[in-house]
């Protein structure tokens, strides 16, 4: 099993969970995180450091975010490795109040 990491983090794009990685599975987009599934190896050491609760066992990725699993897996592919902390978006307080964010996913 693996960790996913879902529209939450959209525009959000806080770095805590980078930083207790024992494997840097985390790859960085222009506007969010994503966990490669071939890297993880199930630590859940990122969940608890996510300030947005976006980071879900792959078993329970909320329903309407299952498409996450997936997008994971591919743009983890193509996205370069992040490894350590970084600042959050000057505005990631503001959108980690909203919800519906996957329209705004830039690949």
């Amino acid at each position: 099993m693996t960790y996913v990491v879902t529209e939450a983090c959209i525009k959000c794009k806080y770095t805590d969970c980078v930083d207790v990685c024992p494997v840097d599975c985390f790859r960085e987009g222009p506007n969010m995180l994503v966990i490669d599934p071939d890297e993880c190896i199930d630590c859940t050491l990122c969940v608890p450091e996510c300030p947005v609760e976006a980071i879900f066992a792959e078993d329970d990725v909320p329903d309407q975010q299952k498409n996450f699993t997936a997008l994971n897996a591919e743009l983890s592919k193509i996205w370069p490795a992040i490894i350590e902390r970084k600042p959050a978006p000057a505005d990631a307080d503001t959108w980690a109040k909203i919800k519906e964010k996957k329209s705004l996913l830039e690949r």
